[in-house]
């Protein structure tokens, strides 16, 4: 394989996993609105897992494939980019910010904040063992178990028509199951282009995981967070980025710990990126929590987050 190669196929593979995330997320928000669930809760849940279905699927298999690590620095990359560059591009293409002042989205925050950085802390001994990755799992459904106690902070009743023929939902449920199986092969797709820049430059598959693979999984809630804003939907990229950030932190590590435990015998890259990590939650937090809502000046300076973080890792290799 040569570079060019190797770019053909890592371009060809976000962009079917960027197609293949949108047929799965028109499905789930169909599915999700005839349950009668309220819109930050259709996009935390529904619009999360499909935006994260990438990184599970290309975590599964770099876990199978012996480089869960890989999977680590993709989660930690894009949880980043979540927190920064997505999120400040939907700040600056809307109008006013985005606004935060519902309970729920409240505490979502502070849930957000802790289950991004739980990967971490849960391998300060330089292990994501199984253990880790039953509790980060047991995390995400306390949260989901707490959030679903009252029925008041998820339904809603919708006033526009949708079909609700049972022929219609199972529609929808063969879209899902066809976009799952182009984002398994695109995920192939991925995790073959990684290893390569990881041989041609000498670089730790945490590293590529956190620089490359990281960016192109995020291109889905990048796409999503714009069509919501050009829709006037904003309450949707808050509970897609928080929905995203919790699954992948969860979820995607949890089950990628329990199939091979993640063994980050090289803990240089991350270090950098937890640190930005940390700074880029703490403000996305104090933004959401004293404003109740995400201004343009708070955008550019988590976008600057970014570009710095950028330009540390490019001075540090």
């Amino acid at each position: 394989m040569n570079i060019w190669l190797a770019i053909l196929i890592f371009v060809v593979s976000t962009f079917f996993i960027t197609v293949s995330s949108k047929m799965v997320v028109s499905s789930l928000s169909y599915i999700a609105r005839f349950l009668g669930w309220k819109e930050f809760i259709v996009a935390f849940f529904m619009m999360a897992f499909a935006s994260s279905a990438p990184n599970l699927f290309l975590g599964i298999i770099s876990a199978v494939q012996g480089i869960p690590e890989l999977s680590f620095g993709d989660v930690m990359g894009g949880n980043l980019i979540d927190l920064t560059v997505v999120m400040a591009i939907a700040v600056f293409m809307s109008k006013k910010g985005l606004e935060a002042e519902s309970r729920v989205v409240q505490s979502t925050a502070i849930f957000t904040v802790i289950f991004a950085l739980m990967p971490f802390f849960l391998a300060i001994d330089g292990v994501l063992g199984r253990l880790d990755g039953f509790v980060l799992i047991l995390s995400y459904f306390l949260y989901a178990a707490w959030l679903f106690k009252k029925k008041e902070r998820f339904t809603k009743v919708y006033e526009e028509n949708i079909s609700t023929k049972f022929s219609f939902f199972l529609k929808n449920i063969g879209l899902i199951i066809l976009a799952t199986a182009i984002l398994f092969f695109s995920a192939q797709g991925i995790i073959k282009s990684a290893m390569f820049f990881a041989d041609s430059f000498h670089m730790s598959l945490g590293l590529i995981g956190i620089l490359i693979v990281g960016l192109g999984n995020s291109m889905p809630e990048t796409f999503f967070s714009l069509i919501s804003v050009k829709r006037g939907e904003t309450w949707m990229i808050l509970g897609n980025l928080m929905g995203g950030v919790v699954n992948t932190a969860t979820m995607v590590l949890g089950i990628v710990a329990l199939i091979q435990p993640i063994a980050l015998t090289d803990f240089s890259p991350f270090l950098i990126s937890r640190f930005f990590l940390i700074i880029a939650t703490l403000v996305f937090l104090l933004a959401i929590r004293t404003g109740h809502k995400i201004t343009k000046k708070e955008a550019l300076f988590l976008l600057a987050i970014y570009i710095v973080f950028l330009i540390v890792e490019i001075l540090t290799k």
